[in-house]
């Protein structure tokens, strides 16, 4: 076979191998986003099942209390909490319709569930009708309770079912984008692998082509035209070669890039570590994102737990000493501003480590009458100042992290400042509050 027909050999093979390639990883990342969507599935049962023990926990709390009070202001907050009840129960029914022993879990729950309400209307009537009838109401409580074990073993059967298929799905959500990564990257290995041969061959023919244009042109005067003609060719070729390059390489290669990054940000990093060892710098960045995982304690005791774990941990994980000035006492805040909060800390102090090469930072809490004040300073290298500039004047984003900071700032009607020189970077939060002044802050070396 000539080197023309090698070179155009090894082209094509090229161009089929990140087509295929292509088609390999649309194929791969369907199935990951199908196995994705169960991953979420199974998640938002548990929700719903904790969801459910909440209206019967706001049934029973109201119950209790026109029982134990007689206060008819109980009574409307118990007739509220039913409709809940039933809608939850409705709702995990038609999530886990797919699902037949979980079916078979939803109606024993509806049973126990329907039975337990009817003991509060059965507690709450004879409240009504005989209120010093301590015994009738301690015999349906003794019933109540023995209903409310079976009904939390039902239901801790269904989340174990869950956890189950959750791990399941995970794995298979795991092994599907091992494939796409192991897929794309053999594949780009192999194209660039042929385009190589292609670019060789090509130029050896180029060049062979060039040297029997000059000894005809040495040798017969009559052949100059035919050699400009040849070296027109090579022209062509050589911007052929150039244009094929930049169309399909450069396209696919983005294409590949987009996708990785995309995949990369959505999965669990403790899940990811076997499938994306060629991506060091991405792993990191995944493991770092699986610790900022929503976490409990905001939600249980509030932000200032939450911030003083969190710190702690990303101060034992990165190396940075990090100064954590907060109130000892702070009352629990708005859920939406605790979040807020909490993420604003969270992405500043990934961004020390990231970007600031600082190896200390300070964090502040300020309780000021009707507003919280958040301080986050590094003493690393600062931001560039034309960036800053453009960031404050214009809008203009330079960071996916600053930018969703900014706007989940804006969403609570606070206020976010940048201050930042070479010696270093201030964060300043502020977020309107209708509660008080806190007490001092006290100063906590992490």
């Amino acid at each position: 076979m000539s080197p023309h027909k090698n070179a155009q050999a090894a082209f094509v093979s090229a161009v089929a191998v990140l087509l295929l390639s292509a088609l390999a990883a649309y194929i791969t990342i369907g199935h990951l986003e199908s196995s994705q969507k169960w991953v979420v599935h199974s998640y938002q049962i548990q929700s719903v099942l904790g969801e459910i023990d909440a209206a019967v926990a706001q049934a029973s709390r109201a119950r209790n209390s026109y029982v134990a009070t007689g206060n008819e202001n109980a009574l409307p907050s118990f007739e509220a909490a039913i409709p809940g009840v039933h809608q939850k129960l409705a709702e995990v029914r038609n999530l886990t319709e797919d699902n037949p022993r979980q079916q078979e879990l939803c109606t024993r729950l509806e049973d126990l569930t329907m039975q337990r309400l009817g003991f509060f209307r059965e507690a709450i009537a004879l409240a009504k009708a005989s209120p010093q009838n301590v015994a009738g109401q301690n015999e349906i409580a003794h019933q109540d309770l023995a209903l409310a074990f079976e009904k939390a073993s039902v239901m801790q059967d269904m989340r174990d079912e869950e956890q189950r298929l959750l791990k399941v799905r995970t794995i298979s959500s795991n092994r599907f984008f091992s494939l796409t990564v192991a897929t794309l990257a053999i594949s780009f290995v192999l194209s660039l692998v042929l385009f190589s041969i292609h670019y060789r061959l090509l130029t050896s023919e180029l060049s062979a082509r060039a040297q029997a244009e000059q000894t005809a042109r040495e040798s017969e005067e009559s052949l100059r035209h035919l050699t400009s003609r040849l070296l027109q060719m090579q022209d062509e070729e050589r911007r052929r070669f150039s244009r094929e390059l930049h169309d399909s390489l450069g396209q696919y290669l983005a294409g590949v890039k987009m996708n990785l990054e995309m995949f990369a940000r959505t999965q669990p990093a403790d899940e990811l570590l076997a499938a994306i060892q060629l991506l060091d710098q991405s792993i990191a960045e995944t493991r770092t994102i699986s610790h900022l995982l929503h976490p409990p304690l905001l939600d249980e005791v509030g932000f200032s737990s939450a911030a003083r774990w969190y710190v702690q941990g990303f101060s034992e994980r990165s190396g940075i000493d990090v100064e954590l000035n907060m109130p000892d006492h702070l009352e629990r805040l708005p859920r939406d501003f605790e979040l807020g909060l909490f993420r604003v800390l969270q992405e500043s102090l990934t961004n020390i480590h990231r970007h600031s090469k600082s190896a200390k930072a300070e964090v502040t809490l300020q309780p000021l009458p009707g507003e919280m004040i958040l301080q986050v300073k590094d003493y690393g290298t600062g931001i560039p100042q034309d960036l800053l500039t453009r960031f404050r004047t214009k809008g203009a984003a330079f960071g996916i992290g600053l930018s969703g900071m900014r706007e989940r700032v804006r969403e609570l009607h606070g206020q976010l400042d940048i201050q930042s020189s070479p010696s270093g970077t201030l964060i300043s939060v502020t977020l309107p509050l209708v509660a008080g002044v806190q007490q001092p802050p006290s100063t906590v070396s992490i």
